[in-house]
């Protein structure tokens, strides 16, 4: 890929529960190049998985996502982002309880801003109970430990994996094979 595709690239930070589930999900999308799990929205300089899960950082687990908005529109991440979790539960994903674990949108620019938030209304209408997902400008991302990183892909049978993370993928009429890093 040439360096002016790639400076066309785009980010989009989200936050819908476990890492591990939105980062498969985005993994297997065409027009992403590149999906990293990591937290932001906190205030810890220094956020580590164990700070995170105990709740007192701030942060939430989120994923970055990089891709090219020629293939993938934004508002197409934002469409898979509402059908891939629950954005009508506070704190909460499943099993996964807390602040680390809430739906959030971090927007980069105004324009991305303003998609999110008409997305966000124009989805309401899917859902009964009101979504609770936080639209916060974009600060800084940290990138999760390194076994955080592909993790469905490089463990496939982990029983997390066979029991969330697959089903999820099936429900999304995604394929649920072995993701290859691009």
């Amino acid at each position: 890929m040439s360096l002016e595709a790639q400076n066309n690239w785009e980010k989009a930070y989200l936050g819908g529960g476990c890492f591990w589930c939105t980062e498969a999900v985005y993994q297997l999308l065409e027009g992403v190049k590149e999906v990293r799990s990591g937290y932001s929205g906190g205030s810890d300089l220094k956020p580590t998985y164990e700070k995170v899960s105990a709740g007192t950082t701030g942060h939430a687990e989120v994923i970055e996502v990089t891709f090219d908005p020629q293939v993938i529109s934004f508002e197409k991440i934002l469409e898979m982002f509402w059908k891939s979790h629950d954005p009508t539960t506070l704190n909460r994903q499943g099993y996964d309880e807390g602040t680390q674990y809430r739906s959030i949108i971090l927007t980069t620019s105004e324009a991305q801003k303003k998609s999110a938030e008409i997305s966000k209304t124009q989805t309401q209408k899917d859902f009964r109970d009101p979504i609770v997902t936080e639209i916060k400008k974009f600060e800084t991302f940290y990138v999760a430990e390194p076994y955080h990183q592909d993790f469905y892909s490089l463990n496939p049978n982990y029983g997390y994996c066979q029991a969330i993370i697959k089903p999820k993928l099936l429900k999304l009429g995604l394929e649920p094979g072995i993701y290859t890093p691009k």
